[in-house]
Parts: C-alpha cells; structure tokens; sequence
C-alpha cells in the first residue's frame, strides 16, 4: 500500500509531534541519569522508548494518551532504578561491576574469557590510549557500560579506584614494585 489517505498522515503528524514534545520533557524531567552514557539496563529501557514512541507514532490502535502514559511510566521505572542502584544492593542488581583485565602489564586470561573481551581488543584499547608498551599500562578495565578504560602506569597513583570493588588487585607500589 502506498497511501490509505490523509486522515492518516495527519495523525502521525499531529500525535507525533504531540508525543515528540511529551517524550522530551518527560526525559528532561526525569534527569541527565535516563540520557546517561549507557549500561546494558539503560540501553533496554532506551529501546523499549524507541518502540514506545513508534507505537504511538505508528498505531491507530494506541491513542495519544496511552503512549503517553507508556513513556512516563518507562521514565519513572529509570527513576526509580537510578535511586535503588545508589544503594548497594540495588546496584548489585542493576548495575554490572567493572573488571579489571589486566593489571600491571599482566593480561587476566581468566577475566577476557569471562567477560568475552580478546586480547585484540585489550591492546586495541591501550593503543587508543597512546601507549605502544603494555607494561607501560597499570591496568585496563572493562567498565559497566562496556567501554574500556586504560590507566597508565603514570597516572595509577594508589589503585583507590580500583581497590574497593576489586580486593584482589594491588598497584605496583602495593606490591613493593
């Protein structure tokens, strides 16, 4: 079908641009946390937003005021999920914990298999880092959101943060190195 008629077309553009306004403030209201740079969770939340605001857009069979509806509850639910994650359990549950995949110039093989990270993608991100000497790398964590993090030898300092919520990590001056 290539067009049903204009009743159509002016409710996509009068329900869209009613549900483009509604999502902005929604978002703008609930806070920079749901615009975050984004964790596995966030990222579901922003597809399941993605597909609400096409529903709406898309569907004679949703009106205006269920759309609507659907993304501030979807807004309130990541409000909610913001302030639980503050506390530790809620974090526990929401929120991946960071691994460190390697540690002083040592690549953790036992962390990439369990985190599905290569050795490619390690040295990929100590490259992106500008360092071409993998000992001159205190560590190089992967981060909740999926990113990797290089921490020079340079700029370790104490390893305080890391050392909370990995005990088992220790920087070169910890270990008498």
């Amino acid at each position: 079908m290539w067009f049903d008629g204009w009743s159509d077309i002016l409710r996509v553009l009068l329900v869209g641009a009613a549900a483009y306004v509604f999502l902005i403030t929604t978002l703008r209201v609930s806070g920079k946390r749901t615009l975050a740079k984004l964790n596995a969770f966030d990222l579901v939340v922003t597809v399941a937003v993605g597909s609400t605001l096409a529903t709406i857009l898309l569907s004679g069979d949703v009106s205006f005021t269920e759309g609507a509806a659907a993304l501030a509850l979807l807004a309130a639910l990541q409000y909610l999920a913001a302030k639980l994650s503050r506390q530790t359990l809620g974090r526990s549950i929401l929120t991946a914990r960071h691994s460190v995949l390697m540690a002083n110039g040592k690549v953790d093989h036992d962390a990439l298999r369990r985190e599905r990270v290569s050795v490619d993608d390690v040295r990929q991100a100590v490259r992106s880092a500008g360092h071409g000497d993998l000992a001159a790398v205190a560590a190089v964590v992967l981060e909740s959101d999926g990113s990797l993090s290089v921490i020079g030898a340079d700029k370790m300092g104490d390893g305080s943060a890391l050392a909370e919520s990995e005990p088992g990590f220790r920087s070169k001056d910890s270990t008498g190195g």
